[in-house]
């Protein structure tokens, strides 16, 4: 019995125009850590090691993050990440989340990029990959994400797939502002901005989501 037999989260994928995104494998992890932009600000609550340098515990993070989001799996709290890659090519990485799935119905994200490839529109089409699923085959009601007031880019695609800036706090380790945005399906469903978009491998999996075949 294959892999995706037993775990059918890893069979879904999600393509655009330029990128093609599959969930996240352990196989994927050492390339993985090679590609770690050394920009990329890790999470600040995960566990650090003294006998590491800090290379290898920013690997240790990306790793135990992902055996974290499998191991922790459940239709009420789940987080699935996705490999981006042109080609043959890895570019960076895409996660979809649901903090308080079956209460709300609300998906958050976060995403990196290698330097090369930021700045070329690849980060709309990472995000409104994993809207298109969130939004037209989970049911999503609302998106949310945030980002530090200075990081633009972040903030651009945000705006440029139509969220609204809601509210701003405060992050306790190292005192910056933090603009939160929201994006509601309605206005998702009428940007139209899942055309072109495809989406593969969900049916399933919908049980892992809590949800059941409707087709």
């Amino acid at each position: 019995m294959g892999e995706r037999a037993v775990w059918p989260l890893h069979g879904i994928r999600l393509r655009t125009a330029e990128l093609d995104l599959r969930v996240m494998t352990e196989a994927d992890l050492p390339t993985l850590c090679e590609l770690l932009p050394d920009d990329l600000q890790m999470n600040p609550h995960a566990t650090t090691y003294a006998g590491l340098d800090n290379r290898a515990n920013r690997r240790a993070v990306l790793m135990q993050g992902y055996w974290r989001a499998l191991g922790m799996w459940s239709p009420d709290d789940w987080a699935l990440p996705f490999v981006v890659r042109s080609g043959d090519h890895v570019l960076g990485v895409q996660w979809l989340e649901g903090p308080d799935w079956r209460a709300d119905r609300t998906v958050d994200s976060s995403s990196w990029l290698l330097p090369g490839a930021r700045g070329k529109g690849l980060g709309t089409q990472m995000r409104s990959a994993v809207l298109a699923l969130a939004f037209d085959r989970l049911g999503a009601s609302a998106a949310i994400s945030s980002a530090v007031v200075d990081n633009g880019a972040s903030l651009g695609v945000s705006r440029a797939l139509g969220y609204r800036e809601t509210h701003r706090s405060v992050l306790e380790h190292s005192g910056e502002a933090l603009q939160h945005v929201r994006l509601e399906r309605a206005s998702w469903d009428e940007s139209r901005r899942s055309s072109g978009i495809r989406v593969d491998g969900v049916r399933p999996a919908l049980p892992y989501f809590g949800l059941e075949d409707q087709e």
